[in-house]
């Protein structure tokens, strides 16, 4: 430094020793300056102040000399200890010549500045607050510093600096928040820790309100979530749960909308193997939890994207069981907000009813009933973000299109887990509930994947899949859609039945073979039948291993005369004669085992009415691809001379070994609790005849094997008419049936014929004949 330049009013002594490489003698000069700014001070010259100030920050403190830059920032202590309380009005030129010194690679003139920095803000107090950014900015620098001693430095100064703010009533939060913003995304473990520590003190004090400042914040706080340090991971709880708290007592102040998208994101892991992913997912999860609680309808809007977040997080095991528990909380609090009142501002249908607010209650209240809370990560492309919400919160209105959307990608991601594919079912069920008119609109780009689901290895899936099809499927809304605002013309390869078709039933009488007797369907119901016939036509496993189960459960749903009538109309056309065969003999079983199928079974027993009789035709008609099963359902329809008659036409037939099979099955039955009555029928010989006669028939047919054993002694119990008549039968004898609409059977006889002739035709195609239907059967 030159020491012939004019440093007054510093003298030649004072200069000599600020640059003097000890301490000792830069402290002696250091209490000179102070003298002289004192003397200053006394005199309110101001200029004079300035000028010292000016001198140690340009010649010293910014000089290129290290001992000289040590002996202006003391000196610029000494000045601030001398202004006392009017260093206020000097504190810019004093701070920023110190701050400046932060940067030096010199460890120990780092450490001279934050000690003289410490000065200088001791003396201010509460004047500083103006000029805090820029010490929070430098303070956050020295908070990661390397050197031991300028760490111990900066958190003196740290500590005081946050004893002012505390204190103080005047802090500039919305100066200061864009500088925490940029600074709590840095990845240093000491300066997310210095940050962190920073949020927890404006949080506590009552006069400053960062809840308001909580979106600019809240991503930043989920990044330090994810620390490596456990020590600054629970800092970081610490302050999240004290802003959740504050969140729960002044839910009408918080900008639910804004913050949503950041949630929404830290609820999706992108890396499973670290372990404090799962943490910031639980975290927002819970916190996600608690918005939907307390904004209610508010988040109807942002429903697409929550879900996004919330569905894979059902399927996840017991490792992460917390998570899953807050995303089934989620979802069911979701899923609760949506009522029919969103499904209002349609115009309203004159020719349609929708269900009754009681009746899709009562549907809900079935889904929560069975409603899992307890789901494979997606991808970040996979992120639906919400949109900010307007300024009038009471606007709500549903996302209806953007929920269908996650729902239909979830349903056809082969990886979506099983508890995944059952809540995104409820949902699509809880929407036709709720929303039928705006539902029907994406049930054509919904219904290939739900017909698909069919095939889930899942019971439950499968459960809750059929229950939205039959929700499809019988819906009024669904009529009302399909038929007037689509080309009602059915696109599938399936004939469509007419459904007002008249079946010559004798006699010159006419019984209308059209619609069931139960509750009408609508235009998806015959859709949905002839699709489902097709997959199992195109699946023969899903047939075998749960056509069976299907079909009872539609049964349950969607009531079993529509069930076995439209399968039967559909499967009188069917082309593929073997599996027309094989699906009446699944009817048949079903029709004839299954408790779900007892109303059916006893409207069957006797065809007293048109309807019966008309049902009755149906289903003969197409079981007539089975010729056991058609002897079956003449069982249970008690027509035994028609059944007979059939019997008689079985000499025909090439018999093979699964058609002795089937007669075996068919004995089997005529045993079981279904066939008690025809039993019991057996000691009314004289009227019974053609009964016993049919029954020898089967016998006849069947080979000496198990089967024929046990017919053969329930025919040896079949008691001689002469000592079954009683006085009251010598009466002229009462018919076995009340007077009932006339079958022509003679001319069901001839169909059953036409539809046997083309079996064998085709089975002589197929196969060459290359088996002859007079060889030896082993069973």
């Amino acid at each position: 430094m030159n020491t012939e330049k004019d440093f007054s009013p510093l003298t030649p002594n004072i200069v000599r020793a600020l640059n003097d490489k000890l301490y000792e003698k830069r402290k002696v000069a250091a209490l000179e300056i102070e003298k002289l700014v004192r003397e200053f001070v006394a005199q309110n010259n101001s200029s004079q102040i300035r000028h010292v100030i000016q001198i140690l920050a340009s010649e010293f403190a910014l000089s290129q000399h290290p001992h000289s830059r040590k002996g202006g920032l003391i000196g610029l202590a000494a000045c601030s200890i001398a202004l006392g309380k009017d260093s206020g009005l000097y504190l810019k030129e004093l701070i920023e010549p110190v701050l400046t010194c932060f940067n030096d690679s010199d460890s120990r003139l780092r450490y001279y500045a934050c000690e003289a920095l410490y000065n200088i803000v001791k003396v201010a107090r509460g004047a500083v607050l103006p000029h805090f950014n820029v010490l929070f900015d430098g303070l956050s620098k020295l908070a990661a510093d390397p050197d031991p001693n300028v760490k111990s430095g900066s958190e003196l100064l740290d500590r005081l600096l946050k004893d002012i703010v505390t204190e103080s009533s005047k802090f500039d939060l919305v100066a200061f928040v864009p500088l925490l913003r940029e600074r709590i995304y840095s990845n240093n473990q000491y300066a997310r820790q210095f940050i962190i520590s920073w949020i927890l003190v404006l949080e506590s004090v009552p006069d400053i309100n960062l809840l308001d400042y909580l979106p600019e914040i809240l991503d930043g706080l989920f990044q330090i979530l994810g620390d490596n340090s456990k020590e600054i991971r629970r800092m970081c709880e610490v302050v999240l749960g004290e802003f959740l708290k504050e969140i729960k007592k002044t839910p009408s102040s918080v900008k639910f909308a804004e913050m949503a998208n950041i949630l929404v994101i830290h609820c999706q892991v992108s890396d499973e193997s670290k372990l404090t992913n799962d943490l910031i997912q639980l975290t927002a999860m819970t916190w996600m939890r608690e918005f939907i609680q307390l904004a209610g309808r508010v988040v109807l809007p942002y429903s697409s994207g929550i879900l996004t977040a919330v569905l894979p997080c059902l399927s996840y095991d017991d490792r992460k069981k917390h998570t899953k528990e807050a995303a089934g909380a989620c979802n069911y609090s979701l899923m609760k907000l949506v009522t029919l009142e969103d499904d209002e501002d349609e115009e309203p249908q004159s020719t349609t009813s929708l269900p009754s607010k009681d009746t899709a209650n009562k549907k809900e209240g079935d889904l929560n009933d069975s409603l899992n809370a307890s789901q494979d990560s997606v991808g970040l492309s996979n992120i639906s973000f919400f949109t900010p919400a307007g300024a009038d919160r009471t606007q709500v209105t549903l996302d209806l299109d953007g929920i269908v959307q996650v729902l239909d990608r979830h349903l056809r991601d082969a990886s979506t887990g099983m508890m995944t594919r059952i809540a995104v079912l409820k949902w699509l069920y809880h929407l036709y509930i709720k929303t039928p008119r705006k539902m029907f609109r994406h049930t054509d780009s919904l219904f290939p994947m739900l017909l698909k689901s069919l095939s889930d290895e899942s019971d439950e899936v499968i459960l809750k899949d059929l229950e939205v099809l039959a929700e499809i499927a019988s819906s009024p809304a669904g009529q009302t859609e399909y038929s007037g605002s689509r080309d009602s013309t059915d696109r599938t390869e399936l004939h469509v039945p007419d459904g007002s078709k008249v079946v010559q039933l004798g006699l010159g009488s006419k019984v209308v073979d059209s619609s069931p007797s139960t509750p009408s369907m609508n235009s998806y119901f015959y859709k949905f039948m002839i699709n489902l016939l097709k997959r199992f036509s195109l699946e023969r496993k899903l047939l075998e291993t749960r056509g069976a189960f299907i079909i009872r459960q539609l049964c349950l749903l969607l009531h079993a005369e529509n069930i076995f009538h439209s399968m039967a109309d559909i499967l009188l056309k069917e082309e593929d004669l073997k599996f027309a065969s094989t699906m009446v003999q699944t009817l048949n079983t079903i029709l004839l085992t299954s408790a779900e199928l007892f109303q059916l079974r006893n409207q069957l027993k006797d065809l007293r009415t048109p309807e019966s009789c008309a049902l009755f035709c149906c289903l003969y008609r197409s079981w007539c691809h089975n010729p056991v099963a058609t002897v079956s359902l003449c069982f249970l329809t008690q027509n035994y001379r028609h059944a007979y008659d059939l019997i008689q036409k079985f000499a025909d037939l090439e018999v093979t070994v699964d058609f002795l099979m089937e007669v075996d099955k068919l004995v089997q039955l005529i045993e079981s609790p279904i066939f008690t009555y025809l039993r019991l029928q057996l000691l009314d010989v004289e009227n019974n005849p053609y009964l016993i006669k049919a029954l020898y028939g089967l016998l006849m047919l069947l080979p000496q094997s198990q089967a024929f054993q046990l017919l053969s002694r329930r025919l040896r119990c079949v008691p001689n008419p002469e000592l079954m008549r009683t006085v009251k039968d010598s009466n002229p004898a009462s018919a076995k049936r009340t007077t009932q609409p006339q079958v022509d059977y003679k001319e069901l006889l001839q169909h059953f014929e036409q539809v046997q002739s083309k079996h064998l035709k085709v089975r002589h195609q197929r196969a060459g004949h290359t088996e002859h239907p007079d060889r030896k059967l082993v069973l």
